[in-house]
């Protein structure tokens, strides 16, 4: 216990010196941190990462820190409105996702509100502490509330919100179904490995959280490269776990099965999209400008469908923080 403390106190104070170190001092940084394990994941939350009980982080561009000021929650729904609600028979007044912004199930969830222009609000929950959710019995993400009604879990979210967009329609048909069972119970187990291959892939990946998430600042600095070393080496336990091979075959594959499933038409629900393409495009959107997301591209035919999809997903319909806009202006 006293060799584990030592570690951890150890590598949080390499790490608050090596912050801003460019380049091999990250790599030796990181190297550090692999060569004691103990200390890498002595914080509760890495230790979720571990053992499997959290989705490990796949960066984007965030949505700030939690509770920062709306810009203008109104200004973009009556946008959305003004644009032409997919969702007409549906438009809520108030509509809140609790979130990690790299949980693929979560960028799920926002490909759907997006594509329907359904207009949201964000709220970031530290995934240490977990504040922001308190007051739920329901501890995961997401969260979604909806004029006050509570929804869980990124698949049963979106079937809710589809009978209500859709209350007419009948049940989605057999192909649907299974390609989106797909997404949870392959795609989304390949995407890890791949992200976190190789110790620059990892830098790469926990880069965002220095930056973006609700972060306290020493959490910043001891996510980085803590983080990235134990998900290194998660990475590692779950390509064995889901019998991997070679991580990029398997992603490289992943997306050709995928291409092959839409059998020529422009998206899996035909002249648009269903609800499998809005899954796969929601699990995909956060990687697709990092190294594992633009080597899928350039290897696979994935390109021109994803291309598609952002056009016919559109503009976002969150409501953007302060924080977020000003960083975005800033790239």
């Amino acid at each position: 216990m006293t060799r584990s403390i030592r570690g951890a106190a150890a590598l949080t104070r390499a790490v608050a010196a090596g912050a801003a170190a460019p380049g091999a001092s990250q790599h030796r940084l990181l190297q550090a941190t692999l060569r004691n394990p103990r200390a890498s994941t002595s914080s509760p939350w890495l230790s979720e990462l571990l053992s499997g009980r959290r989705w490990p982080p796949i960066p984007s561009v965030s949505n700030g820190v939690a509770g920062a000021r709306l810009v203008s929650a109104a200004a973009a729904t009556s946008a959305a409105r003004e644009e032409g609600s997919r969702g007409a028979k549906f438009l809520p007044d108030d509509v809140v996702l609790y979130q990690y912004e790299a949980c693929p199930f979560c960028n799920k969830v926002k490909a759907f509100l997006d594509y329907y222009k359904i207009p949201y609000k964000v709220v970031e929950v530290n995934p240490i502490s977990k504040k922001e959710i308190k007051w739920s019995d329901y501890k995961k993400v997401p969260i979604l509330m909806v004029d006050g009604k509570q929804m869980n879990d990124s698949s049963a979210i979106i079937d809710q919100l589809f009978e209500k967009i859709h209350p007419d329609d009948l049940a989605e048909d057999e192909e649907e179904r299974k390609w989106r069972g797909w997404v949870d119970n392959h795609l989304v187990h390949v995407l890890s490995p791949n992200i976190y291959r190789t110790p620059s892939e990892a830098i790469e990946s926990f880069d965002y959280i220095t930056t973006h998430g609700n972060f306290s600042f020493m959490e910043r600095l001891v996510a980085k490269y803590s983080g990235a070393a134990a998900m290194y080496l998660v990475s590692k336990k779950l390509k064995k776990k889901h019998n991997i091979t070679d991580e990029r075959a398997a992603l490289y594959e992943a997306a050709e099965t995928w291409v092959d499933a839409l059998k020529g038409r422009p998206f899996c629900g035909g002249v648009k999209p269903n609800l499998a393409d809005l899954a796969v495009f929601g699990v995909l959107r956060p990687i697709r400008h990092l190294q594992s997301g633009k080597d899928t591209v350039e290897h696979t035919r994935i390109g021109e469908w994803y291309d598609r999809m952002r056009h016919a997903v559109g503009n976002t319909t969150r409501a953007m923080t302060q924080s977020w806009q000003e960083s975005r202006e800033r790239i």
